[in-house]
């Protein structure tokens, strides 16, 4: 008798090309591989939505960062404008104000001639090709904005007014500027020179004197309208 050799069958089935069917455990079904592989892309698509929720909040928190940073770089920006906006105001300040100090210097060393102008043309002498010359010098320091002020007649102020001579007079009521010995000067409201004048003030005792007089006069009109009233009367 011949000898069957155990596992022959299988490797001619190997040598031929044909697949060899898996040892099934005894009890175990072939299709229960089957639910377990369909249930893995159940399980994916279940942990989508939990990945897209992380991912918004992620982006959702790199956007308040950059409002944040948007937020602070734009106060920056208005903080460095408005620092700009004063310190062009504070420089255009200043060159005005330097402006004015040179224009001040440069009328006030023009002064001495101006005032022997004035003096010329009170003595008359202020004609000819001097008198042009003044006239234009007025003129251009006038552009310039230099006024001049001091009249007689006004009330003395301290503040524009530099008494150089002190009389009394009875036809004044308060201390008052009878004399401009030098008229004073001013651009705009800076004074550059106070109006050199002669003041005069009441006489003492005139404050008394006039109220009385004024009574008198007031008891003489009062009695004249008795009088008057008292004629009819008596006829």
């Amino acid at each position: 008798m011949t000898e069957e050799t155990p596992g022959f069958d299988e490797q001619q089935q190997a040598q031929q090309g044909q697949p060899q069917q898996p040892d099934v455990p005894s009890g175990a079904a072939s299709d229960d591989a089957e639910p377990k592989a369909a249930s893995a892309p159940q399980q994916e698509e279940g942990a989508a939505p939990a990945g897209d929720a992380g991912q918004t909040a992620g982006l959702v928190a790199q956007l308040d960062q950059v409002r944040t940073a948007l937020g602070e770089r734009t106060a920056d920006l208005q903080r460095l404008q408005a620092e700009y906006q004063n310190y062009r105001r504070r420089v255009e300040r200043d060159r005005i104000a330097v402006k004015e100090i040179a224009v001040a210097n440069l009328l006030t060393e023009l002064l001495p001639v101006l005032d022997d102008i004035g003096r010329a043309r009170e003595h008359g002498e202020l004609v000819g090709g001097f008198k042009s010359v003044a006239e234009s010098l007025e003129t251009t320091v006038a552009k310039m904005g230099l006024q001049q002020f001091g009249k007689e007649g006004e009330p003395f102020d301290p503040t524009i007014h530099e008494a150089l001579m002190h009389s009394y007079a009875p036809d004044v009521t308060e201390t008052t500027c009878v004399a401009i010995l030098q008229p004073g000067y001013r651009i705009g409201e800076r004074t550059i020179r106070p109006a050199r004048v002669a003041v005069a003030e009441p006489q003492p005792g005139a404050q008394t004197v006039k109220p009385a007089e004024e009574d008198k006069a007031a008891e003489q009109s009062d009695s004249a309208e008795s009088k008057e009233n008292g004629g009819p009367d008596e006829g």
